[in-house]
């Protein structure tokens, strides 16, 4: 069962890489799935996964206690907003296919923006990963 988790984790993986260039496609949710695989596959290759500079806090953040931070909520947004509205504006496709792209906008916007920004005060110490142990 272990080379399912990591065939499916490096497929995801892949996914977010190519999301990284193409508009529509979106990275974190796919890095996110990419790090419940790696989770169940791979501990070594979860641990490199969370370690990355670009997003492995993100990716902590989102494991650890559900939480999207404010910089990433702004980035988010502005992203969706900027491209989506270049496909309803520019692309020739029928009126409710814009309408479905812009339901999905808004919608995951507001999954977004309805996600906390911090830890409350019973998350930040209740898991036992090394990153949220009170200072000593």
């Amino acid at each position: 069962m272990k080379w399912v988790w990591l065939t499916l984790g490096w497929f995801f993986f892949a996914l977010g890489v190519i999301g990284i260039f193409l508009p529509l496609l979106p990275t974190t949710p796919f890095l996110i799935l990419t790090a419940l695989c790696f989770s169940r596959g791979s501990a070594t290759l979860h641990r490199w996964l969370l370690a990355q500079p670009h997003f492995g806090q993100t990716l902590r953040d989102w494991e650890t206690n559900g939480v999207v931070r404010p910089k990433a909520k702004r980035a988010a947004t502005l992203a969706i907003s900027l491209l989506f509205s270049l496909t309803l504006g520019f692309v020739q496709v029928a009126l409710w296919i814009k309408a479905v792209v812009a339901a999905i906008g808004v919608g995951v916007l507001i999954f977004i923006w309805t996600r906390p920004s911090q830890p409350n005060a019973s998350q930040k110490f209740s898991s036992n990963s090394p990153q949220n142990e009170p200072p000593k």
